[in-house]
């Protein structure tokens, strides 16, 4: 969007802004954010719900963003209620809620104190503000789709705001006001909302229309232009029709991502956190393709949506996996990758999901319902889970391969995308789970799919790579490597001595008696390296380490001979000869093309 164009979008209603202030409060619940502080972190708001009747339990998210019970309480401080103006009582019955007793229009305020990176976070500081609302905003449970406004106040200077273009947004003049109308909390809360000094433009012949907010640096507009109009324009033609009046994409890039990395998926939007613009195009392909594939199609059992308690699905794996397969689909049909790039991005995805000796037991469907455990570092661990976004997006190719081997090349999973599309969410249904993926995917194959959904979706059978994949015309091979273990894991905080923060217990540092929490004193008789696991890995198994180590005031003296850790690499590539078919399977898939009916079918 070009500057001026810019302005009027944000200046339309200048002259309703300019008399917001003396303007009588509607019946709308309204948010007043004040940015007063941004070097002390604290958002301030005050929250005014109009016509309470006895009493208004006020409730605040344990969740958004993430499948993590995070308790936004605990970032509340400071909490006070008024009634009419006037003091009130307010109390907290839980971690999440507090009540207010009293008839009348209701106020409560409070601070909120937010400094973390990343798009499943919130941060005020001094360069700008980003907002998830839902982790910021109280709501009132029953009253969550009721219209709601937010003003932001005290915006320091030069500072804008963009969302979501669903929500009207109004500029005031000198008191630098800014209002956002949302037509529900639910939609509010599904807007993350940035304020700050950005970049901001319109990407080109595109309706409707893509809206660009960049707050950062290491990227060039015209890279960054160029990857998004392909990727949209891919995206819409394939799932025929975009979902959206207006669609915003909220980028954090270089230093402004502060190390963090991802997206995060909304209903006509996105945020999307990138060390450099180089890592752009992987997680905007994703982000934007959940506009139809979770946001929209489905599933059933996360709606409707409860922000206090774990929601259970065994459907991420399509929802989060299989829009893998299709943000590698479009980079890929796009041009943005090569062939290559895309064959090797599958040989990665296969070995990442092969390594993990959780994939002999731990199902796709598992790994989606038990999504809400990968907040703890030992459920993440291989031997304890498996990626539903890794199995998701290898089911989701191999999928593809067997719909076209069914069909003889008609029909494929692009076919599979857009029935859910028509049949779920152009419906307003929400679909259940693998059930429903299933019985969309046998209409189209013209067969039972049992097999497949019962022993490599719901089951954790090895998956089929040779037989699916050779009908592609594809191989895969396998090669393994053989490197230096060190068996522990050293650490060292900022000024302070190397220690050693975990222990193999069946590694041969075990058993020469390194135990966690000693201090590392010498390596070798030297210093230890500045990155131990680079040493190791120019090391052969059986070398042997020589350490002196510190526990309860002790020093004494480990030996420790290198243990070795065995890798298997999986590279996916064309067969040389395939028959005609299964080039034509292959050319399908890596167009994104079916072969037309013969002519005595219909």
């Amino acid at each position: 969007m070009s500057q001026s164009r810019l302005s009027l979008r944000l200046f339309g209603c200048l002259l309703f802004a300019a008399s917001f202030a003396g303007t009588p409060c509607r019946a709308e619940i309204q948010y007043i954010i004040s940015l007063a502080h941004p070097e002390a972190h604290l958002f301030h708001v005050t929250m005014t719900v109009p016509n309470v009747h006895d009493h208004a339990d006020l409730q605040m998210a344990a969740w958004d963003a993430l499948y993590q019970i995070r308790d936004f309480s605990s970032h509340v401080e400071r909490v006070s209620a008024t009634i009419d103006g006037q003091s009130a009582p307010i109390e907290k019955l839980d971690k999440l809620t507090w009540r207010v007793t009293g008839t009348g229009a209701v106020a409560i305020s409070y601070d909120t104190f937010w400094d973390d990176t990343g798009p499943f976070n919130s941060q005020l500081n001094a360069e700008h503000a980003f907002i998830n609302p839902a982790m910021l905003l109280l709501y009132v449970p029953d009253r969550s789709k009721e219209a709601c406004t937010v003003t932001f106040a005290d915006l320091p200077a030069g500072w804008r705001v963009a969302t979501a273009a669903r929500m009207t947004i109004t500029v005031s003049g000198p008191n630098r006001f800014i209002l956002l109308n949302a037509p529900t909390f639910d939609i509010l809360a599904d807007s993350p909302i940035e304020l700050g000094k950005f970049e901001e433009f319109t990407l080109r012949d595109l309706a409707p229309p893509v809206h660009v907010v960049i707050h950062g640096d290491d990227y060039k507009k015209s890279d960054v232009e160029s990857s998004l109009r392909k990727i949209v324009g891919y995206e819409v033609k394939l799932m025929e029709g975009a979902p959206y009046s207006d669609y915003t994409f909220i980028f954090h890039i270089g230093k402004a991502a502060g190390g963090a990395g991802g997206g995060m998926e909304h209903a006509n939007s996105t945020a999307i956190y990138v060390p450099s613009g180089e890592f752009l195009s992987n997680v905007s392909a994703h982000e934007f393709f959940h506009l139809w594939n979770v946001k929209r199609i489905r599933p059933a059992t996360l709606e409707p949506i409860d922000r206090t308690r774990e929601m259970y699905t065994r459907a991420l794996w399509f929802a989060e996996g299989v829009t893998n397969t299709y943000a590698s689909y479009a980079l890929l049909r796009t041009g943005i990758w090569s062939k290559q790039d895309f064959l090797q991005d599958l040989s990665m995805q296969i070995t990442d999901l092969e390594s993990r000796p959780a994939a002999r037991w731990q199902s796709a469907e598992e790994s989606s319902l038990d999504a809400w455990l990968e907040k703890y570092a030992l459920y993440n661990q291989p031997e304890n889970s498996i990626s539903y976004y890794t199995k998701g997006q290898v089911l989701g190719f191999l999928l593809d391969i067997l719909i076209r081997d069914r069909t003889d090349n008609q029909h494929s999973l692009d076919d599979l995308l857009r029935a859910m599309n028509a049949d779920f969410a152009r419906e307003g249904k929400f679909y259940r789970d693998s059930l429903d993926i299933r019985l969309e995917a046998e209409r189209l194959a013209g067969s039972s799919l049992s097999d497949f959904f019962d022993n490599y979706v719901a089951g954790a059978a090895p998956l089929p790579y040779p037989a699916l994949l050779g009908r592609a015309g594809l191989d895969l091979r396998g090669h393994e490597s053989i490197r230096a273990s060190l068996g522990f894991v050293p650490q060292r905080e900022p000024g302070a001595a190397w220690s050693v923060a975990e222990v193999d217990a069946t590694s041969p540092a075990a058993k020469a008696g390194l135990q966690v929490g000693d201090e590392i004193l010498r390596w070798n008789g030297g210093e230890v390296p500045r990155r131990p696991d680079r040493w190791a890995g120019q090391q052969k198994p059986g070398v042997l380490l020589h350490l002196r180590v510190r526990s309860n005031e002790q020093v004494r003296s480990v030996d420790i001979p290198l243990g070795e850790i065995r890798e298997k690499f999986f590279q996916v590539a064309e067969a040389p000869d395939p028959d005609a078919r299964a080039r034509r399977l292959r050319d399908g898939l890596l167009h994104g093309t079916t072969d037309p009916l013969p002519a005595n079918r219909n």
